[in-house]
């Protein structure tokens, strides 16, 4: 079996944890705080398939207030770490790529301590590197800096994530973009921004690792 990658980048809500169902609740009370446009469930929804600029655009977010929301929102998430839970089947598919050998981290714009508690002492331990606290749109430099300090390249780097900027950023850093149906983004907005991969499985993971990917390869 040849191993495509030696290092594998996860983002951490709507990748590995369920966030989304938690900031539902939160997400009324960021809105006010910040005053930000009304959100109802339906358009909580309709967001989920824009891109991101458009997405900043219906909310009414200019970019300079972004940095506020998002430490407002990794504060609040460190403060509700017992209401978002891991998503059935990350442990196992963690357990089976580090089996394998292959090198995990973690790069997200949530906080590191929140992003541990989470996962918990076992799960924590099989990633070698948490870059945490990353800006929303700035994720390519934190993935070039995880990889060298890895001792791999970008071509044996696969990025995983659940959002466009996710896509966007890998593909700004060279590497393999794998994004998974089960976060924030629709399947469709995911499928029409070409990732390398497009999972609907957690076991997936392994065949994108193992070069045998078939059926889940983006067209």
């Amino acid at each position: 079996m040849t191993r495509r990658y030696d290092l594998v980048i996860f983002d951490f809500d709507g990748t590995l944890a369920d966030s989304l169902t938690w900031f539902r609740t939160a997400l009324a009370d960021v809105v006010d705080k910040h005053g930000l446009p009304p959100i109802c469930e339906e358009k909580a929804e309709r967001l989920r398939g824009l891109a991101p600029k458009a997405i900043m655009d219906e909310l009414q977010i200019p970019a300079w207030k972004l940095p506020f929301i998002a430490a407002d929102v990794r504060a609040r998430a460190a403060e509700n770490v017992d209401k978002i839970h891991l998503f059935d089947g990350i442990s196992d598919a963690l357990h089976a790529l580090h089996a394998q050998g292959v090198t995990l981290a973690v790069v997200s714009s949530n906080g590191e301590v929140a992003v541990k508690e989470v996962l918990g002492p076992e799960l924590t331990a099989l990633f070698s590197q948490f870059a945490c606290g990353a800006a929303l749109f700035g994720k390519a430099p934190v993935f070039r800096k995880v990889i060298k300090k890895a001792g791999t390249t970008a071509e044996r780097t696969l990025c995983v994530g659940d959002e466009v900027r996710d896509i966007e950023a890998a593909r700004e850093a060279g590497c393999s973009a794998a994004a998974v149906d089960w976060g924030f983004a629709t399947p469709q907005i995911l499928s029409d921004n070409a990732p390398d991969y497009l999972l609907d499985c957690r076991t997936q993971l392994n065949g994108c690792v193992n070069n045998q990917a078939a059926g889940v390869r983006a067209s």
